[in-house]
This record gives C-alpha cells, structure tokens and sequence, in this order.
C-alpha cells in the first residue's frame, strides 16, 4: 500500500530530524513525505536542507501565519497528498518510530478490511509488568495478562465511582475513558473508538467525506479524538500494539499552561457532547464531577508537585475553561 506521512511541525527541528532518521530506518519507508512547517523561523527549513534525506522523498511546505496550528496544517497537507497514495499517515514532529512500524500499520490494513483508521503504540510512557498476585489489586489496572500501577488520580476517581472498567480507548457516556495508554503492549490488535493524533494513519478515502473540525484551529487539543470519533460512520478504528515508536512531548512549541487547562475542559467538553449528544442526568453529573476533580488534583500539585507555577496556571485555566461553559459552550457541527 502507497503511503504519504505528512508532519506538522512547529519550531522542533531537532525532534524532527530525530524522527526523519527513524523514517529512514524503516523496513517499509514512506512513498512520500510532506513537512508543514508552521514555524516563525528557518531553523526546520536550514536542518532539512543540511540533513542527508536525498532517498525519503521529503516535500516541504513552510505555511503562514494564518495557515499556522496543527488542525490547520493537517488538513493543508492533506490537501496536498499525491492522488495516488492509499493511506495517510500523521506523525507528531516529537516521536520516534520503530523499525518496522510502518509495515505493522500496512499489515492491519490489510487484514482489517473494515479499518479506516490505524494507531501505533507508544512504548515509553507507561511501566507495564506481567500480571501475577501481586499486582493485580485495586491499584492496579489488570488488562490481558498485563498490569500497571494507577495514577492517583485514577485511583481517587475509583473510589469515587467516576470511572469504568470498560476497556481503554472505548467510548464511555460520561466520558474521561481511560486513554489507549492503558493499552498493554501485549502484541494484539484491539478495535477502538478513538484514536490518539501522535501516529495516526488514516485510509485516503475518508478524507472525500470528513476533514479535522475548524473548531480546534490554533494548538488543536483534542482535534485527533473528535476526528476519529466521527470518523467511526465510515468503518472501523484498530490500535496495533506491535507498531512501536516513542513519544518524548517536547515542551517546545506548546501554549502557556492557563490556554492549556481552559482548552483541556473546552474542547473535552465538546468531544464528549460528539461521542454523546443526549446524556443523561447521572452522565452529566459525573462529567462535571469528574472535570473539577481532576481541576483540583492540579491544584494538590501546587503544594507537592515539581513544577507548581505551572500547575497553578493549568488550575486557573481549568476552572476558566468550566465557568466559561455556563455562557459559552462549543459548537457541536
């Protein structure tokens, strides 16, 4: 199958050159790839004519001001996919992809004829241990034959009754799902209903029906769970656990914390309203429930956390993003 990687990319020209050496080392490289560049200097541009990429057939777009921020440049790139290519593949500028990434991706492609969308797994953001008796208990999440300590927050939501054990990345009515990070690295393809924007991989086709919301223009939090949300009216979503690659979340690039924390609860709002237009009361007290809960969990970590001034902001932000919605709630077209 023909592939087009495109990357958005915004001031990161090491992370970037980092991936592209990982796209080169590929036991399938791309058929092509589209760098669009929304950054405010040369840097991305000056490394990719210095770099040795004469074998990865690089296009590289460096977009303005107005055509800058991720949901913007996704959809401009994919404006600009060759017509014969059969699946697009999204990269963040900030990953690193194993060796035989993209031919897992092919693979489940291939064996699913019902896949429209195909995500990898990310290997370095969770400690995963085998299950046995001694881990598999309340603080733990057991999946497989697989468990992994909980968050603390997941653990008070748990004693709260804010949360499900249904399986991750599956759609739940009050929403806050446990993520495909709590998907264990056991080798299997599991079917989803959402899909995480670091390495998503999309059939061409869809894009003839479907496109990223102009709602999230600008940082786009969110923008990749609404897409594939709405995109599960044309088929079916899978997660590959053997299609591997690292995210290392440069912090380069990112809005300030208060932006962040009003944009988590905003744009969370509306994902949830997407995925469930008519909830009912117990759902939309445990949303709320849920939202200021994990508000004032950024709040404990003023007091005990690394960085405080930036859990103040994202704190203050959270709670301008839930007043806000009184006035003010995201379109839902």
């Amino acid at each position: 199958m023909k592939i087009s990687l495109i990357v958005c990319t915004y001031m990161r020209p090491d992370s970037l050159k980092q991936l592209l050496n990982s796209v080169g080392r590929q036991s399938k490289v791309p058929d092509e790839i589209l760098i669009i560049d929304g950054s405010s200097d040369d840097k991305t541009e000056k490394m990719l004519q210095k770099g040795n990429y004469t074998e990865l057939n690089i296009r590289y777009y460096r977009v303005s001001e107005e055509e800058r921020g991720l949901t913007k440049q996704r959809n401009y790139g994919i404006g600009r996919v060759s017509s014969d290519m059969e699946i697009v593949a999204f990269l963040d500028d900030d990953t690193e992809l194993d060796r035989d990434y993209f031919r897992e991706i092919e693979n489940t492609f291939l064996e699913y004829n019902d896949a429209v969308g195909v995500s990898g797994y990310i290997v370095n953001e969770v400690m995963w241990e085998r299950a046995d008796e001694t881990n598999s208990d309340f603080f733990h999440f057991t999946i497989d034959g697989w468990s992994r300590k909980e968050d603390k927050r997941i653990l008070l939501r748990k004693m709260l009754g804010l949360i499900t054990e249904t399986q991750p990345s599956k759609i739940v009515s009050f929403s806050h799902e446990r993520a495909l990070g709590g998907l264990p690295p056991s080798g299997k393809v599991y079917e989803v209903d959402f899909l995480q924007g670091a390495m998503m991989n999309f059939k061409k086709s869809v894009f003839e029906h479907i496109g990223f919301s102009h709602y999230f223009e600008g940082y786009g939090l969110y923008e990749d769970r609404d897409f594939t949300i709405r995109l599960r009216e044309y088929g079916s979503l899978y997660v590959n656990t053997n299609a591997k690659l690292s995210h290392f979340h440069d912090p380069l690039g990112r809005p300030n914390y208060i932006t962040y924390g009003k944009m988590t609860v905003r744009n969370g709002w509306r994902v949830w309203r997407v995925a469930t237009p008519n909830p009912k009361f117990v759902d939309v007290f445990k949303w709320y429930a849920t939202t200021l809960l994990l508000a004032y969990a950024r709040l404990g970590a003023i007091f005990y956390g690394v960085d405080r001034k930036k859990a103040m902001e994202e704190f203050i932000g959270r709670h301008m993003g839930l007043f806000s919605l009184i006035f003010n709630k995201p379109p839902l077209d």
